[in-house]
């Protein structure tokens, strides 16, 4: 359910503060001299995402971060008035931080963290006893859009890109080519831009975690590029040719690196596991080529095709094979997008880039599941939203995570939802829910909200002898797999990025990184009701 009476005014504190925090976090001041540059350029984009800290923005932090948890008890105890109350609290402290605290980013991401979590609850909610569709959404791969294209070469950034490069400290070579020049020059278009900024904010969620296996894997970390290139940091990409992932995978090679994939899960589209396998096969591509960019190219199109580019043209040398077209036509432009990028990233000051707000690093804990459990009920065990643990977790395929998965969780629940877990017999994991009672609730409304019944409901509670406001109670419901073939499908951008808007002045804002829009279709549910136990008397108090 929603907020009921409070549940406007709740979208409005949602959408005011998504407004001050989204204006503000497009801000950058001009560029500096391109002469002033550290020998890795690389530190001033993650410095910005980890920007001196205040006391007095870690306070505010705590005190917002305590009303949040507040609200979610009262929330799921039934007091929806000391919910909003928390709610509020929570958003209004960090609404009210000095604009002058040196480390605001930290205010601003924060802010938009909990907006997106209590717009979560409020539209979620609406589909208790529901789940999502059963398909599997996937979003397009960005290196799919321009691998193929060509762009103009501007040759008046060549003077300025050679002088980059003598003070750009780099584990791969980055050399300057018409390829890269054009690749430059559209990163520098508004298009361009817009495809570059969207995979460099994204990038915060998975760097600190590929840049410490890539550096286990003894990798340069500038191989971080080849992941944006790819995908844009998109954990679910599909490609044209069926590579999925952050590192867009075929089947094939993910089972040569152990990427496990079955009807329930695809390992491909782990980050972290689909990370640990890219730089093990670029790892080795290395040691095959002794050459970066091959290497590259051969994780693109093949080791075959690049072997027999070589022995057609006899170059072991990828602009040699590019001038002789003896490359696939993405693979053509594959590595100048990677050094592009690369270039660009690593000299912030010169294109715009070196106040990007990084989004917030992903951080779990993890569950080895001793049975097959429905997404639903971790997400009552954990008392999320069901897209919270949906976005964790990429790479299940369905809504049951069979036995034996990790199951990601967020940061620091791990111990409650083990144990509410296991308050669920484990043959009935794959269906049984978990209801914290609200104010006002009836065994009766409960039963029709899950599709179960009330005896089912007072058999499996037994020792629970009145249903009051804070209770948990165990739902016994039924679960079906849908019968229809799952076929996979594209996530739309709208679904992508849910846009809100207010008319105030000239305020509009586009709410970054969030999977959910306020007109989602909820889809038919998984569990079906045994009509013949269903009883319309039946309250408990």
């Amino acid at each position: 359910m929603i907020f009921k009476a409070h549940s406007d005014v709740l979208r409005i504190t949602i959408l005011t503060a998504c407004a001050l925090s989204c204006s503000s976090a497009f801000a950058r001041p001009e560029a500096t001299d391109s002469a002033v540059r550290e020998a890795d350029s690389q530190s001033h984009i993650e410095a910005n995402s980890t920007p001196a800290r205040s006391p007095e923005t870690d306070e505010r932090l705590k005190r917002a971060d305590a009303h949040l948890d507040n609200g979610r008890q009262f929330y799921f105890q039934g007091n929806l008035a000391g919910a909003h109350r928390e709610f509020d609290a929570a958003v209004d402290t960090l609404l009210a931080a000095p604009d002058s605290l040196p480390d605001h980013r930290r205010i601003e991401r924060r802010l938009d963290e909990i907006c997106d979590l209590i717009y979560r609850f409020d539209v979620e909610k609406l589909g208790a006893g529901r789940t999502d569709e059963g398909e599997v959404a996937f979003d397009k791969a960005p290196i799919d859009e321009i691998s193929h294209m060509t762009f103009p070469v501007d040759q008046s950034i060549a003077s300025k890109l050679k002088g980059e490069l003598n003070q750009t400290a780099s584990g791969i070579p980055l050399e300057l080519s018409d390829p890269v020049l054009s690749y430059v020059h559209f990163y520098s278009s508004d298009r361009g831009r817009a495809i570059l900024l969207a995979g460099l904010r994204r990038s915060g969620r998975y760097r600190p975690m590929i840049q410490r296996i890539l550096a286990e894997e003894g990798v340069p970390e500038e191989l971080i590029y080849l992941a944006q290139a790819e995908s844009g940091f998109l954990p679910r990409a599909l490609s044209n040719k069926h590579a999925v992932g952050m590192w867009q995978f075929i089947a094939e090679t993910g089972s040569t690196y152990d990427l496990v994939h079955t009807a329930a899960f695809d390992e491909r589209l782990d980050p972290e596991k689909a990370t640990r396998g890219a730089a093990r096969f670029l790892k080795h591509l290395y040691e095959r080529y002794g050459d970066w960019y091959l290497a590259m190219a051969a994780y693109n199109c093949g080791a075959g095709a690049v072997d027999r580019a070589v022995e057609r043209t006899g170059y072991a040398d990828y602009w040699e094979l590019l001038k002789r077209h003896a490359l696939p036509r993405e693979t053509a432009g594959y590595v100048p997008i990677i050094l592009a990028m690369t270039i660009m990233a690593k000299n912030p000051q010169d294109y715009g880039l070196e106040s990007i707000d990084l989004d917030v690093p992903v951080e779990y804990d993890s569950l080895q599941l001793s049975a097959s459990t429905n997404l639903n009920l971790i997400a009552d065990a954990t008392m999320q939203p069901l897209s919270v643990i949906r976005d964790l977790n990429p790479s299940l395929l369905k809504m049951v995570a069979p036995a034996g998965f990790q199951i990601h969780v967020p940061k620091g629940s791990a111990d409650t939802a083990q144990a509410a877990l296991e308050s669920v017999p484990a043959v009935n994991r794959t269906a049984w829910r978990l209801h914290h009672v609200e104010s006002g609730d009836t065994l009766e409304a409960i039963a029709r909200t899950y599709h179960s019944s009330t005896d089912r409901i007072t058999a499996a509670n037994q020792a629970l002898s009145s249903l009051n406001a804070g209770n948990t109670l165990l739902i016994p419901v039924v679960y079906h797999e849908e019968v229809q073939p799952s076929r996979s499908k594209f996530r739309s951008a709208r679904s992508r990025h849910a846009k809100m808007s207010i008319t105030s002045g000239k305020a509009s804002v586009a709410r970054r990184g969030t999977h959910i829009a306020a007109s989602r279709r909820v889809s038919a549910p998984p569990i079906t009701p045994r009509r013949s136990g269903l009883r319309s008397t039946a309250f408990v108090r």
